[in-house]
């Protein structure tokens, strides 16, 4: 145990091999953790997180996309002088559990914090760390939850006061000792409407809970089986209600759903580099980086507009991001992520809800005027010179 000022030094585990088959067909050449939220990749606002809390020796599980992910993080160092990278390859995604057990070599036998590398939460985890690296924690494990509307598409956890009184949430009282008595996956009679987020604490005996385990029907190694077999051998799981949004980045909506709560807390901030001519307006919060021009064009905050970005005679937000070196023409976006290098020109209609590729072309065609939804891959072509 390595001990600061009388506290556990933590490590921290980021999961970053998943393939996110629900973002195909852009994640078959992105990685879904650097899929941007205004724009800047789901992964960097959990390594923000996770140094805000005072964590620098982190580990990161990757797969078939480490050489993005390398390429992206590199040595750390972006986000803050003391951080440290290590990057350990899980040859395949055999569970979360399996990804736990690959780490041990670099987790060794310290307490570590455990985070989903596409889950995305605008809360401060500082205090959660305090108190589990705090030498008096009398828990081996802390799991964050999130009460949600839909608890049959989670794994949802059943939950008790110390004192065993079923606890539901609508009697919390600050500071309050919960603890996790069982978890179900996906129940069709859920026991509460707590979700797993995807964001834990553990200490050491989560590998002997991992080694004890058997194999799902998925044929992976499951953390909610581990977390459940330390809960029925007497160790202590105490929850953590997160207030703020959560948000687990898998698919499309939710990819929109985070950059809208990003966006809505950006300030306004217009580099003084940008060519804005007498023509154009911008209404509300809105960045807008090095080097970008506006012709003719309206941008509605919130948004957030790359460097290098062309707009001419066009429409934007709200609730948009474009990445860098875009070119827009004679056209309208709303309520969308668009990544870097695109073109999208002379479009009789509106883009929204919508998330589009790198390097990827929308021109005319001969569809009638009206809205547009896409999710496309990089690269992509849609429409007709």
């Amino acid at each position: 145990m390595n001990l600061i000022f009388g506290m556990e030094i933590m490590k921290a585990l980021i999961l970053s091999g998943g393939k996110g088959t629900r973002l195909q067909p852009l994640t078959s050449t992105h990685a879904k953790q650097l899929v941007p939220i205004a724009n800047k990749p789901v992964l960097f606002y959990v390594l923000e997180t996770i140094v805000e809390a005072g964590i620098t020796d982190i580990g990161i599980i990757v797969g078939e996309t480490h050489e993005a992910i390398r390429a992206a993080v590199k040595d750390g160092k972006q986000f803050g002088p003391d951080v440290s990278i290590t990057y350990i390859y899980q040859d395949q995604p055999l569970g979360l559990a399996h990804a736990v057990k690959t780490a041990q070599p670099f987790l060794q036998n310290d307490r570590f914090l455990m985070f989903l590398g596409d889950n995305f939460i605008q809360e401060s985890i500082s205090e959660l760390v305090r108190q589990f690296s705090a030498p008096d924690c009398d828990c081996q494990a802390q799991v964050l939850l999130k009460q949600v509307d839909n608890p049959q598409q989670f794994g949802i956890a059943e939950l008790q006061t110390d004192d065993g009184q079923s606890f539901s949430g609508e009697h919390c009282v600050p500071d309050q000792q919960v603890r996790i008595v069982r978890l179900v996956e996906k129940p069709k009679e859920p026991v509460s409407n707590f979700a797993v987020v995807g964001i834990y604490c553990f200490d050491s005996p989560i590998f002997e809970a991992i080694n004890a385990i058997k194999p799902s029907w998925r044929g992976e190694l499951e953390i909610t089986d581990a977390i459940q077999h330390l809960i029925e051998h007497d160790a202590i799981v105490r929850a953590h209600i997160v207030q703020g949004p959560w948000i687990d980045t898998g698919n499309k909506q939710d990819m929109l759903n985070a950059n809208r709560v990003v966006l809505s807390r950006l300030k306004r901030n217009i580099a003084p580099s940008a060519s804005i001519d007498d023509t154009s307006r911008i209404d509300g919060d809105v960045i807008l980086e090095e080097h970008t021009t506006l012709i003719n064009s309206v941008v509605h905050g919130p948004a957030i507009i790359g460097r290098n970005v062309t707009l001419s005679n066009a429409h934007i937000g709200p609730f948009t991001a474009l990445a860098h070196n875009c070119v827009v023409t004679n056209s309208e976006i709303a309520h969308s992520i668009v990544l870097e290098e695109c073109l999208i020109r002379d479009i009789d209609g509106c883009i929204e809800d919508s998330l589009i590729g790198s390097q990827t072309e929308i021109l005319p065609s001969s569809v009638r005027p009206g809205t547009y939804t896409f999710l496309l891959g990089d690269h992509s072509r849609v429409g007709t010179h």
